[in-house]
């Protein structure tokens, strides 16, 4: 994006950020937040945001809504610090934080890790996370190691679910029509999503609930030509490709005076087809001449299971207890698509991932009565069971399993010094079955000053454990040698945040104004890289090896001023990031390397048209990286993009009917270019093109609601 046209969206957009950044300061009662939003990521209780010890971010019901958000991609591409991007070969979305990817960065549902096809609560594709059954986001950056164990790195998402209602019977319809791009129709282009949630209250205490959800992502083209085409021309397939996502899910919850227990079921079916580029010829008795390309599918299914139960011992000891058990693989299929006759042949599906878990984790409080101290005591036990295609030397595919387990102990308390000054220290040992054992702490404290200022600083060490393909991975074949390393060990991290917040209101609470900075540095050791290890004859031979180093600095400010029906802010972010990168032939610097975000929001309510008009906005500026593709290693530079997206919505028949309105990617990006300077060409820029979206999108969402007191 041209400078001035980055200066024209600063201006226009001064002063508006989205709530996912900062505090709820509703001030309308009848709103999804309040200003006591309650917040149950890593506290040991649930608490306000205000009397929180970390930085909880808030992605709202409201936010969701006005973004005719379907997954947790859509959602959180305007968020602030986080990266997302889809993957065109294999339709995955993930999401790197402060220049970390998904592997250190946690996703859960309900304080659960989400299993995925590669892990446990990382590296999750984030399009299989929908989002119609859903109450809110919590956002934490930074190290989360002691509440949260391996691979919470650089933050954690916390997804919370509905589990109750206000009405003894719920039933919500809603069809969403969407387009990709400039392409449309109702069966063969752009985005269909249905879904149908139901909920009914028996009585005070038991409520249960089922949803389908149905997301039909045709593909985007994007200039090419759709599995039809028969020329071979290079234009043959999707830019991006078609996927078909079918979910389901049932919570069943019991609530008492002393305990609450639920259970929550999922199931996702995926399919994802890839259509080659290159089409060929054959000939047989049977069809004569024909077109034909060699084509693949991959096949995603996963079960998940939530039992949790939370309450009191002894009138007095606070237990939050939950099972879980989730199976998620992922098949390739490859076959062999006859273009000019519609048919397939020479099909063969394998196993290509394969995660199977049983979870459990637990915390106990309380334990004294006394307002000075709250000590927690918590456990972990994972058994991960993981499977992978690998390819060995004689070409041939296999699929290798193994356990990766681990069983945890931590323990927290929360040191009220008075009604102003808290601490919270907490220390995590965890015994590994592959690993040597590990352990996290944490040190965090809050004080509230005067004059409505909050300061909040939190020092800690976690560790990341190498990932099954990290460990397990092997492509030998044909000049490729490429393998895993069993004897990885996990990278340690250390990482230190500080906060100043200031909340003031006006005029009896009519207005309120929100400002927030934050400081974090993060460096973490022995991160893993392939590593040139030999030569086999003429094939150089790389192999997974604990050589890396990286730190980062980030300065970021969160700002927001509701005032009436109006809603504005503003965020910015600034990272430096070195990183120390050894493949054995080649080693980068240990300068750093700056980039910078924006993200924004304005929102007006109509109260007498029952309308809520809002744009979002996410700036993300030129940034500067390591090419690992060549030797000496060289930085190439990511141009800036922005993401500019605007709604409309309405309720109508006193609340029975909300449509919504929205144009996604008003700036039409699809692409960003990525330069770099190649030795192989006497030191020009070679720009490569990584996608971003499938272009200026416009989409129409309409949810019937009835409800029966």
């Amino acid at each position: 994006m041209k400078k001035g046209s980055f200066i024209f969206f600063a201006i226009v957009c001064n002063g508006f950020v989205m709530n996912a950044q900062i505090d709820s300061l509703a001030m309308n009662k009848s709103d999804d937040t309040t200003m006591e939003e309650m917040v149950i990521t890593t506290e040991i209780e649930p608490q306000s945001l205000k009397k929180a010890i970390n930085n909880v971010r808030i992605i709202s019901k409201e936010d969701i809504k006005n973004l005719g958000a379907v997954n947790l991609a859509d959602a959180l591409n305007q968020y602030i610090n986080i990266t997302v991007t889809p993957e065109s070969s294999s339709g995955r979305s993930t999401v790197s934080m402060f220049g970390l990817g998904g592997s250190y960065f946690k996703i859960l549902i309900d304080n659960i890790p989400l299993i995925n096809d590669g892990g446990f609560g990382n590296n999750t594709d984030i399009t299989q996370i929908p989002l119609a059954d859903v109450e809110r986001i919590e956002i934490i950056e930074g190290s989360m190691g002691v509440t949260h164990g391996a691979n919470a790195v650089s933050g954690i998402l916390n997804v919370i679910t509905k589990k109750s209602s206000e009405h003894k019977l719920e039933v919500s319809l809603t069809a969403q029509e969407e387009t990709a791009g400039k392409e449309f129709s109702f069966f063969n282009k752009g985005r269909h999503i249905q879904n149908l949630k139901i909920g009914h209250s028996l009585n005070d205490k038991w409520y249960i609930g089922i949803g389908a959800n149905r997301n039909d992502y045709r593909g985007f083209l994007g200039g090419k030509h759709n599995e039809l085409h028969d020329i071979n021309d290079g234009t043959r397939g999707y830019k991006l490709p078609p996927k078909e996502q079918l979910q389901g899910n049932a919570v069943i919850n019991y609530t008492s005076e002393n305990v609450r227990l639920f259970y929550r079921f999922e199931f996702l079916d995926e399919q994802v087809n890839y259509y080659e580029s290159s089409v060929q010829s054959g000939f047989n008795d049977t069809f004569g001449a024909y077109k034909y390309a060699n084509d693949e599918r991959y096949l995603v299914n996963r079960l998940y299971h939530h039992l949790n139960a939370t309450g009191k011992l002894f009138n007095q000891v606070n237990f939050n207890i939950s099972l879980s058990q989730q199976l998620q693989e992922r098949n390739h299929e490859t076959f062999r698509y006859n273009i000019t006759h519609d048919l397939e042949s020479n099909n063969v599906k394998q196993k290509d991932q394969e995660m199977n878990v049983l979870y459990s984790t637990g915390t106990f409080n309380n334990f004294f009565t006394s307002k000075l101290f709250n000590l927690q005591f918590g456990y972990e036990v994972l058994h991960n069971r993981g499977a992978a295609k690998v390819r060995a030397a004689d070409s041939q595919d296999m699929t290798v399993y193994k356990n990766l387990d681990n069983y945890d102990l931590f323990v927290s308390s929360d040191i009220n010094l008075n009604q102003y000054f808290s601490l919270r220290p907490g220390f995590r040992y965890s015994f590994q079955s592959v690993f040597e054992d590990q352990y996290a702490y944490s040190l965090g404290g809050r004080y509230l000053l005067n004059y409505g200022f909050e300061a909040r600083a939190a020092f800690g060490g976690s560790f990341r454990t190498p990932t099954f393909e990290e460990l397990y991975y092997k492509e030998i074949f044909n000049g490729h040698h490429f393998e895993g390393n069993p004897d990885l060990l996990p990278e340690k991290s250390t990482s230190l945040e500080a906060s100043l917040k200031k909340v003031t209101y006006f005029k009896n609470n009519n207005a309120a104004l929100s400002n927030h900075i934050m400081v974090s540095l993060s460096d973490i050791k022995d991160r893993i890289s392939s590593v040139l290890i030999g030569y086999d004859g003429a094939t150089p031979m790389y192999k997974n090896i604990n050589v890396d180093k990286y730190k980062s600095l980030n300065l970021s400010s969160m700002n927001q001023f509701q005032v009436g029906n109006w809603d504005f802010g503003l965020g910015l972010s600034f990272i430096w990031r070195s990183e120390q990168i050894d493949n054995g032939t080649a080693k980068t610097s240990d300068e750093y390397l700056f980039s910078y975000n924006l993200n924004s929001k304005i929102a007006y309510k109509v109260p007498e048209w029952n309308t809520v008009f809002s744009a979002y906005y996410k700036f993300t500026g030129k940034t500067r990286e390591w090419d690992t593709n060549s030797t000496p290693f060289t930085i190439a530079t990511v141009d800036s993009y922005g993401f500019l997206e605007a709604s409309a919505r309405k309720v109508f028949f006193n609340n029975k009917l909300e449509a919504t309105l929205g144009v996604r990617n008003i700036l039409d990006v699809i692409e960003v270019n990525r330069s770099r300077i190649a030795n192989t060409t006497g030191g020009h820029e070679v720009p490569t093109q990584l996608i971003m979206s499938n272009g200026r999108s416009y989409f129409i969402k309409l949810t019937y609601n009835f409800n029966l007191n």
